[in-house]
């Protein structure tokens, strides 16, 4: 009645997952594999079991069956340990993985458990496995899910004890390296980790001084983008790139690093780049959508999300991606998207990024801000610091506001748009717009590219009356940066001092270049109206739009 048990380890090799776990349950049920005669192989039959129900992604059947395993385990060192061994010996398999004498390695095991407990995302149960384990018999790939249950924890300082660890190692752990980085480790501290063996030339291979060496110059990249210094962090990986040409890798991080720096079109062109070498990518692909609907690229997004969703839609950045492309048609549907992106990974800073717009856009700023909380708490990104300024205003809680604009600051020292934040706090209360004019004064000349601070300027400008001020800064800005947005803020204040005819051309020119720009549309209908002499904020001629009105009201029972 011998059922060979090295064949399983033969078809778990081979990855027949289902042939494994079928002759599993003939090995674990069969009259050799005895509790009472030899929970050894009990045992040793269960954990193979065990593993073949693990990759096939049962993982509650894995875990009940890796726990009988190591409850027959626990009898075996109370037996004679001479007749386990002869008993061992007349069941050895010619592998040579069953000389050990011990049936199982337990913490192995346990190991195994705490993984099933993360596919499933019981992080608690999974860190109480994990907990089980001695630190000193640790392995590198123990070591760097402790590091990760332990952040999810939020027992920071264990998690960068299990990170050290792992590139005491080996240096090539990039989950670890990036995970030290956000945790706030310096460059110095994370390249001194690596291991120092002198190879022939006597020369240690990590030395800290060979500007060659491409691995530190990553740590240090990290760090920057960690300790929110982009422009650092993006000319080491420009730097890193040119040596290493067409690496995915690096095009998305300088694309994402882009898109913080509201470098856009960059951006856009860099994930262009790393589809167009791999078009099966989902990594970051949420944050390429985002950057597609503000270029209202709409046929791009559509593209986009039709690729995702054939190539894995059940990873977050699918779910949030589709929220992108459903906000202007349906923000309730977008909403529930950008949910079900959370509900697939709770640490997806993008979901809740999404998820804090929308809730702001319906008009429930106090959903918002513990969306964008969660947003922060995962890690610092100037839009969920945007999103808690502009929820805490929405709320008229001035002081909160100003509170999470100046941490922006103080988080992003190098940022314009954290300044333009303390900015718009200023400009929401007419006692502080002599202050919000300084501060978007100091965005522009720390950052003259970027046009929120021109345009949030020229808006403080036309509230105070100031239009003449605020068309030259416009056309100033236009010589340079051709922008439809710009067209769009000068357009509207040609139409508020009666100027129409420059006012079409402005529209007319936004439309031009971002044929989708929604308030150029708006904006041109309201001026034609203005041309024929028409009232535009009269309310419309039911005989002309009642198709019209139906679907107003239609809206508004919808939001209600």
């Amino acid at each position: 009645m011998e059922v060979p048990k090295d064949q399983i380890s033969t078809l778990l090799d081979l990855g027949l997952y289902s042939s494994a776990h079928m002759l599993g349950c003939f090995l674990v049920s069969s009259p050799a594999a005895n509790v009472e005669s030899s929970p050894h192989l009990k045992s040793e039959s269960l954990v193979l079991l065990g593993d073949a129900l693990f990759r096939e992604r049962e993982y509650r059947r894995a875990i009940h069956t890796y726990k009988q395993a190591l409850q027959y385990y626990k009898i075996i060192p109370k037996q004679n340990s001479a007749t386990i061994r002869s008993s061992l010996q007349s069941n050895r398999s010619s592998s040579p993985n069953s000389f050990n004498i011990s049936a199982i390695n337990e913490n192995e095991v346990k190991f195994k458990i705490a993984s099933c407990y993360c596919a499933l995302s019981d992080n608690r149960a999974a860190l109480v496995e994990m907990e089980g384990i001695p630190s000193k018999a640790r392995n590198l790939q123990m070591n760097l899910l402790m590091g990760k249950l332990y952040r999810f924890a939020r027992h920071n300082r264990a998690a960068i004890a299990c990170y050290k660890e792992c590139l005491r190692n080996c240096p090539f752990v990039f989950e670890a390296i990036i995970a030290l980085a956000e945790l706030g480790a310096t460059a110095k501290d994370i390249i001194s980790l690596f291991p120092q063996t002198s190879n022939r030339s006597g020369k240690t291979p990590f030395d800290h001084f060979d500007s060659n060496r491409w691995l530190p110059r990553y740590v240090e990249a990290q760090c920057c983008i960690a300790s929110n210094d982009y422009k650092g962090g993006l000319e080491l990986f420009l730097d890193l790139l040119q040596r290493f040409p067409n690496n995915i890798h690096l095009l998305l991080e300088i694309a994402k690093v882009e898109a913080i720096m509201g470098k856009n079109d960059e951006a856009i062109m860099n994930f262009e780049k790393a589809r167009s070498i791999d078009p099966y990518l989902v990594t970051y692909m949420d944050e390429y959508a985002m950057l597609l609907k503000m270029k209202s690229d709409y046929s791009m997004l559509n593209k986009l999300v039709y690729d995702l969703l054939n190539i894995d839609p059940t990873r977050p950045e699918v779910f949030v991606a589709l929220s992108v492309l459903w906000e202007t048609k349906d923000e309730r549907g977008a909403l529930s998207y950008a949910e079900k992106s959370i509900r697939i990974d709770e640490r997806h800073i993008t979901g809740f990024i999404m998820k804090g717009n929308l809730l702001l856009a319906l008009k429930q700023p106090d959903a918002a801000v513990s969306a964008f909380r969660n947003a922060q708490e995962l890690r610092p990104d100037i839009r969920s610091y945007q999103g808690l300024v502009h929820s805490h205003l929405a709320l008229s809680k001035i002081k909160e506001a100003l509170y999470a604009a100046r941490e922006a600051m103080k988080a992003m020292p190098q940022s314009a748009k954290a300044l333009k934040l303390v900015g718009d706090v200023h400009a929401s209360n007419s006692g502080g717009r002599e202050k919000a004019k300084k501060f978007y004064e100091s965005a522009l000349r720390l950052e003259p590219g970027y046009l929120g601070s021109a345009l949030a300027l020229a808006e403080l400008h036309v509230i105070e009356g100031r239009n003449g001020d605020a068309v030259s800064l416009l056309e100033r800005y236009l010589k340079d940066w051709a922008d439809d947005s710009l067209h769009v803020k000068l357009a509207q204040v040609f139409a508020a001092t009666n100027m129409l005819q420059d006012a079409l051309s402005h529209y007319q020119a936004a439309l031009r270049m971002n044929p989708q720009n929604e308030a150029a549309k708006k904006g041109l209908e309201r001026l034609e109206k203005q041309m024929k002499g028409v009232d535009p904020d009269a309310p419309e001629d039911d005989e002309d739009n009642e198709v019209d009105d139906a679907d107003g009201d239609q809206e508004e029972t919808e939001l209600l």
